[in-house]
């Protein structure tokens, strides 16, 4: 079985579209989505464990921050300086993770982060996704709190490979 057993496979596409001007948010070098190009998208992601293998981004949970709308969970936007994350469709599990607690291991660290908002894996490149790709089936997006509890310097803060878990 191996590592195919820890994939979901894509459930379609859609085409980016050229951003109003000024409208896709680039803080924390977020992407923002090119005319023409075609972004897979996800309704799942793998399976969760003790040890779930993902990726760790970057994200402004603040109003006005690269991550656009309030957060799902609670309809609020958070300061970066609480540890708080958005996690992929699947994982976010139609809102079952809200408002729990996740802990999230890398850079030699752990970290424990509140599950406030999903990371779109179905949509993106809209006002509502500030006109950024959907997101990836395996990402953690974790506000500036997170980085600094796994003790990362700014530097090098952006992705990095981690594990998590339910708390």
């Amino acid at each position: 079985l191996g590592i195919e057993a820890q994939t979901c496979d894509p459930s379609g596409t859609i085409s980016g579209t050229t951003p109003p001007p000024g409208q896709c948010n680039q803080d924390n070098n977020a992407d923002c989505c090119v005319e023409g190009e075609v972004y897979t998208i996800y309704t799942c992601s793998p399976p969760v464990s003790n040890n779930t293998p993902a990726t760790l981004t970057i994200n402004s949970f603040q109003e006005g921050g690269d991550g656009g709308g309030a957060s799902k969970c609670d309809n609020q936007y958070h300061s970066d300086d609480e540890p708080v994350v958005a996690l992929s469709t699947g994982w976010f599990s139609q809102s079952s993770r809200c408002n729990k607690f996740i802990n999230i291991n890398g850079y030699g660290k752990s970290a424990r982060a509140l599950v406030v908002d999903e990371c779109d894996s179905q949509e993106g490149c809209n006002d509502e996704h500030a006109y950024q790709p959907p997101c990836g089936n395996n990402i953690v997006d974790a506000s500036k709190a997170v980085w600094t509890a796994l003790g990362v310097p700014e530097s090098e803060q952006g992705e990095l490979d981690i594990t998590w878990s339910d708390a």
